[in-house]
């Protein structure tokens, strides 16, 4: 795949993992991916915890299907409805799960490029993360990240000590297949918006411009 088919073919992957086992060798490829992501003042602020242990994976799990239900809690009926379709992990499911964390002392304290603007050290560890996600697309594996949970129960869980961060629980692993449409919009929750609808010209709120196809 080139890389515009890799960006077309990431999905956040939920139901599809089989659990088959992960080569060692893809495995490092994906984290080396991530590790070359570019960093504000080369600061590299990120690490990864590959987690395998099912009580440590069955306990996280237990955690986010808590928060689920508080979510599910203050929705609509129609929306609630709607929610209950949606599988939001595949904790259990996937091969591991990696766990990308962002270390705000690290090359700390002259971070060259972070003095204006605090969270360029987190928008690093994103692109950490994006890079793994892409990467393990072009390996056939699936990605999903898990967003329900608290910050404070997984540190406490994986013993990461403070004011390091977790960004991302990233579910990995091969999966059965890959769907063209993604969750969300397959089951209703939200459609994706076209580009048309987000771009500006010179000041925002100025349409652009630019000829889209179609």
């Amino acid at each position: 795949m080139d890389l515009y088919q890799v960006i077309g073919r990431r999905r956040d992957v939920r139901a599809e993992f089989t659990g088959h086992p992960v080569d060692d060798e893809v495995l490092h490829r994906v984290l080396a991916a991530a590790h070359a992501a570019p960093s504000v003042g080369l600061s590299q602020p990120w690490d990864f915890v590959l987690v395998r242990d099912p009580a440590t994976r069955k306990a996280f799990q237990e955690h986010v299907a808590g928060e689920r239900d508080v979510f599910a809690a203050g929705l609509s009926r129609q929306q609630a409805e709607t929610f209950g379709r949606i599988k939001i992990e595949g904790i259990l499911e996937s091969t591991l799960s990696i766990v990308v964390t962002y270390d705000p002392q690290r090359g700390s304290p002259a971070v060259l490029g972070r003095h204006a603007i605090a969270d360029a050290g987190l928008y690093s560890v994103c692109l950490a993360i994006q890079n793994l996600w892409l990467a393990a697309t072009a390996e056939g594996l699936g990605v999903g990240w898990v967003s329900f949970y608290r910050e404070e129960f997984l540190s406490g869980l994986l013993g990461i000590p403070a004011p390091i961060r977790p960004v991302a629980w990233l579910c990995v692993g091969p999966v059965s297949q890959t769907h063209s449409t993604p969750d969300l919009e397959r089951h209703g929750w939200r459609k994706r918006l076209p580009l048309s609808d987000v771009l500006h010209d010179e000041r925002f709120g100025q349409s652009c411009g630019i000829r889209l196809p179609g």
